[in-house]
């Protein structure tokens, strides 16, 4: 009886890890085709791994936007592991690279804090077009369907277009929203956003700031009233500060990690259009070199295309060996 009920319950979960792995694999598919274009060029004009290969290799990482530091890394890693025994083909070298990549990934993968008394608090910054608005309302409606229930707060006052945006995300995840006008306060309407969560025991509040650059003296400091504004209201608020960085835009989107991880105390990444770059070694890039978790990526346009990050899925996505 025990086997059977343990068999059903993994039928149930195996078509749901499979979804994931395979809607991370389709999401990178040209993230995979170039980086294992370039491998292939590398091994194509030795028939050992040997020094030379492994130079090139690093150059072909570099490409693919995991970064100078991060590919160096990895590069010297491998360098030590052909000292200790030889690589033998390209079959192996791209499972060792693998391995790295999934280590990079996991060992800056810091969990996502306790919150013992909700409600959650995650506020979503970074620049505007980066998707930090749609990804607010993907964001309630993941929530959503993992059982809580969850508020959307519009603080993104200076865009009127912001806001209607997020009405419609919020309609479409049947999540609610907290708004004011125009012009208005930010903190004043997330004030109201937690004052509402707490009357209605919601177990998140997702907030959407306005785009924000790092020159933007005035909107920093917005910023850092609204988390002081969190923090009277439910302490230890918020719980999360999510980077939204537009994977397109690769290494400036690492420029964009450092200056809001100095100003806005980021604590992890959501990468959207996944699948539309070939630059998603990004990821490893920000990983290594910020130390930051990814805790979502984004690959598509529809409600549900919000994916919890998944270091083993993307990196066997990345390379498949």
């Amino acid at each position: 009886m025990i086997q059977t009920l343990f068999g059903s319950l993994k039928e149930q979960q195996e078509p749901e890890k499979k979804s994931i792995f395979e809607r991370m694999r389709q999401a990178v598919t040209r993230t995979r085709e170039n980086l294992e274009e370039r491998i292939d060029s590398v091994l194509a004009m030795t028939r050992t791994v040997d020094e030379a290969a492994l130079e090139e290799l690093e150059m072909s990482l570099i490409a693919s936007d995991l970064g100078v530091n991060t590919a160096a890394e990895i590069a010297a890693n491998l360098r030590e592991r052909a000292k200790r025994q030889q690589i033998r083909d390209g079959a192996e070298l791209k499972e060792l690279l693998k391995e790295q990549i999934q280590t990079i990934l996991d060992e800056n993968n810091r969990p996502a804090a306790v919150v013992n008394t909700p409600p959650e608090v995650i506020m979503m910054v970074g620049v505007n077009g980066t998707g930090k608005t749609t990804t607010s309302g993907k964001l309630a409606a993941y929530y959503r369907a993992q059982g809580k229930t969850a508020l959307l707060c519009a603080a993104d006052t200076f865009r009127a277009a912001a806001i209607e945006q997020l009405e419609v995300w919020g309609e479409r995840s049947g999540v609610e929203m907290i708004r004011t006008k125009q012009g208005g306060d930010p903190a004043a309407v997330l004030f109201d956003a937690l004052t509402a969560a707490k009357a209605r025991q919601n177990d998140v509040v997702i907030v959407d700031t306005a785009g924000r650059l790092h020159t933007k003296t005035g909107l920093m400091a917005e910023l850092d009233k609204m988390r002081r504004t969190a923090q009277r209201l439910i302490p230890g608020a918020p719980h999360e500060v999510l980077l939204v960085l537009d994977a397109t835009t690769g290494q400036n989107g690492l420029q964009q990690a450092r200056l809001f991880t100095e100003s806005a105390g980021v604590t992890g990444i959501v990468l959207t259009k996944l699948d539309g770059t070939a630059k998603g070694g990004i990821a490893v890039a920000i990983a290594r070199e910020m130390q930051l978790p990814v805790r979502f990526v984004g690959v598509g346009e529809a409600l549900e295309d919000l994916l919890p990050f998944d270091s083993a899925a993307f990196a066997s996505s990345l390379l498949e060996a």
